[in-house]
């Protein structure tokens, strides 16, 4: 009975393995931005607040240092304009630059989203 245990842990773990596997070779690696402009940072700008319905704002190194780009909610304000208290309760919503080629794309890990980052130069992760 020992060894039927085994056997299944075994094959568990080898159908587990094969789940984590790529479907398929898209040519995509991760990618951070390389040199950025004024242009690559609008066309990143864009990107997002097109993505999310709203203007946002991005510090001038977003991407340049990481893949992931992470957009925390704003929190609640008063009539006076001052944070509430509480907690904020939305998740924060992460985006990931790929290189595929020379293009180079943003990725919304929530679904489908996919951009063509305009006038921006990356570089693999």
């Amino acid at each position: 009975m020992n060894g039927r245990i085994t056997r299944r842990i075994i094959i568990a773990s080898g159908l587990f393995l094969a789940a984590c596997q790529p479907l398929g070779d898209t040519g995509e690696v991760s990618a951070r931005i390389a040199q950025p402009t004024a242009e690559s940072r609008a066309a990143l700008r864009r990107a997002v607040s097109d993505e999310l319905h709203t203007p946002v704002r991005l510090a001038d190194d977003a991407l340049t240092r990481s893949n992931v780009l992470t957009i925390e909610r704003n929190p609640p304000r008063n009539i006076k304009n001052l944070p509430t208290t509480g907690r904020v309760m939305g998740r924060p919503i992460h985006f990931r630059l790929v290189k595929n080629g020379e293009q180079c794309i943003l990725l919304d890990e929530r679904g489908s989203f996919r951009r063509v980052l305009e006038n921006t130069t990356c570089v693999p992760w």
